[in-house]
């Protein structure tokens, strides 16, 4: 749950900035999100360890980046855009779920770049085997 902690501190820091706040829909929210966040993680850890049995570790690292990009930037994209009328409140009835959307899109905000800059990053520092290139 390590960078999730972080994505729960931008929940608040949405809300807060909102003036919206906090209610059981916006901790919903802060529950789907550290939920999202930890399939990204899932999802780039496993694609780092699948490849760093064919490559260097600091190649896998980048590689790893590099086909997780797409598919992470798409999901964040396509949550921000989606709860973007709650967010704004466009519409009748909207005001018991913004901040669910609020805090949705304020944690995926953060998440983004944690999974893909944060987390190659702590576990490049981390200490590992390194395959030599064959």
């Amino acid at each position: 749950m390590g960078l999730s902690a972080f994505s729960t501190l931008a929940v608040f820091a949405g809300l807060w900035l909102t003036g919206v706040e906090l209610n059981i829909t916006a901790i919903m929210g802060m529950t789907m999100v550290v939920g999202i966040g930890a399939e990204m993680t899932i999802f780039y850890v496993s694609e780092f360890i699948l490849l760093g049995r064919e490559m260097p570790r600091r190649d896998a690292l980048l590689e790893a980046s590099r086909n997780r990009l797409r598919p992470i930037a798409m999901t964040t994209l396509a949550a921000i855009l989606t709860l973007m009328p709650l967010t704004l409140a466009l519409g009748q009835g909207v005001d018991m779920q913004q901040p669910l959307a609020i805090a949705i899109i304020s944690g995926l905000l953060l998440q983004f770049p944690l999974v893909l800059l944060v987390l190659p990053m702590l576990i490049g520092l981390a200490p590992g085997r390194e395959r030599s290139a064959e």
